[in-house]
């Protein structure tokens, strides 16, 4: 398998790089261009590729998907924040080329919104509260593993509804689930689920202890999309069955 990496000079483009290694890089883009890397897709042109990698920036779907369907290329989308109409840009997308699509690429995440979701139903009374830590230049909040998290619950519990960023008065709606965002230092990321029930709490956590477990997974999920039928693929289907 060789990949295209979309935001090849960011500190996750890198990763991804080292992942592959330079035998599996089929072709680099980056806005700043810096290192001779192309700036645009239509600088890079039609290369030798199997799948493309996109850890850029939200803004960047379109473009990326444009380029991916003209050259009938799988897609994995690693950014996050993205707004609705990008999404129908994926949306749209995978109804010509495969895309794998996540807020989280952590293998450790997927597991987490597995058990989250196997909680929610084995204690269809608790409170839930998501709460999210990371660094300080994270720019989009609650994070997108933490809409994962919530969506997982909300399969199980379809009232559900998030209540980001609690504040004012009002006492809790036994439907919603709060998600608290922390911004702090240089953490990776940490994710935690609380279940409470009045007589005991479950706390499932995930903390990252570097990038890298990030790229990791990018790698894999490429290697898993190589070969797949066109469609919109995520975590889940990764994992395979529960």
């Amino acid at each position: 398998m060789r990949a295209i990496v979309c935001g090849a000079n960011g500190a996750m483009g890198r990763l991804i790089q080292a992942a592959l290694g330079p035998d599996r890089v089929a072709g680099l883009v980056s806005l700043d261009g810096e290192n001779g890397v192309a700036r645009t897709f239509e600088e890079l042109g039609p290369c030798a590729a199997d799948v493309i990698i996109d850890f850029s920036h939200h803004s960047a779907a379109p473009a990326v998907l444009e380029y991916a369907v003209a050259q009938k290329l799988p897609v994995v989308i690693g950014t996050t924040g993205h707004t609705p109409e990008e999404k129908q840009a994926i949306q749209a997308a995978a109804a010509h080329i495969s895309v794998f699509f996540s807020g989280n690429m952590s293998l450790g995440i997927a597991v987490l919104c597995r058990l989250a979701r196997q909680a929610a139903a084995m204690f269809p009374e608790a409170d839930i509260e998501i709460v999210e830590t990371h660094h300080i230049r994270k720019v989009d909040a609650p994070s997108g593993t933490a809409k994962m998290l919530f969506e997982a619950v909300k399969e199980v519990r379809p009232q559900a509804w998030a209540n980001c960023g609690r504040s004012g008065e009002g006492r809790r709606d036994k439907n919603e689930i709060g998600i608290s965002a922390l911004r702090m230092g240089n953490v990776v990321g940490i994710h935690e689920v609380h279940i409470c029930t009045p007589s005991q709490t479950l706390t499932l956590r995930h903390e990252a202890a570097n990038r890298a477990m990030f790229a990791d997974g990018a790698v894999a999920a490429a290697e898993f999309l190589v070969g797949k039928a066109a469609g919109l693929y995520n975590m889940e289907h990764f994992l395979g069955k529960e």
